[in-house]
C-alpha cells in the first residue's frame, strides 16, 4: 500500500460539497482509505488572477493503485464533476482541480506524469493544507513545514468546518 497526498481545488460551484463528494469517489473508486483531510483553505487565483477566489484543500490516502493508474482515476473524477481538460484554459476556473502530490517517496519523470509534483513547494494554496495534516512529511528532501515557512501565506484564509 502506498501513501499518497492529493491536493483537491475549484472556484466553480459548490466547491466544498464537490469535494466531499471527490472524496468519496477518490476512496471509491482507487479502494484506498482516507488517512487524512485537511480543512477548506480559501485562497486567491494563481495564474489568471481576474476570476473567483479557490477553495483548496488535501487529502492523504492509502492506496494499492499505482500512481500511473492512480492519475487516470483522478482524472476520471475530475471528468464526472464537470471538468474538460483539453478545453479549458490554463490557470482557469474549474469544478474540480485533483493534483497528485506525492505518491509515497516514487520519482517519476514522464510526460504524462511527474512525481513528486513539480511545483508543489512553491503554492502556499497547496502548502498551507498540506502542512495541517502532515506538516513533517518529507518530499523530494523537503519537510512540508519548512517549505511551508519560505512561502507568504497572505490571502489564505480557513473555512469553517461544515457540519
Amino acid at each position: 500500500m502506498a501513501d499518497v497526498l492529493i491536493a483537491l481545488g475549484g472556484n466553480v460551484g459548490d466547491v466544498r460539497a464537490t469535494f466531499r463528494k471527490a472524496i468519496a469517489n477518490i476512496c471509491g473508486m482507487t479502494q484506498a482509505a482516507l488517512l487524512a483531510r485537511s480543512s477548506d483553505y480559501a485562497t486567491p487565483p494563481w495564474g489568471d488572477e481576474q476570476q473567483a477566489r479557490f477553495i483548496n484543500a488535501c487529502i492523504e490516502i492509502e492506496t494499492s493503485l499505482d500512481p500511473h493508474a492512480l492519475l487516470f482515476t483522478l482524472h476520471k473524477i475530475e471528468h464526472k464533476f464537470g471538468r474538460d481538460r483539453p478545453k479549458e484554459t490554463r490557470w482557469g476556473p474549474r469544478t474540480l482541480d485533483l493534483d497528485l502530490i506525492a505518491y509515497d517517496d516514487v520519482s517519476v519523470q514522464k510526460p504524462e506524469l511527474t512525481l513528486p509534483h513539480p511545483r508543489w513547494f512553491e503554492r502556499a494554496f497547496v502548502l498551507v493544507p498540506l502542512a495541517e495534516i502532515v506538516p513533517d512529511r518529507v518530499i523530494a528532501g523537503r519537510r512540508v513545514a519548512a517549505a511551508l515557512a519560505e512561502l507568504s501565506s497572505a490571502g489564505i484564509e480557513r473555512l469553517p468546518d461544515l457540519n
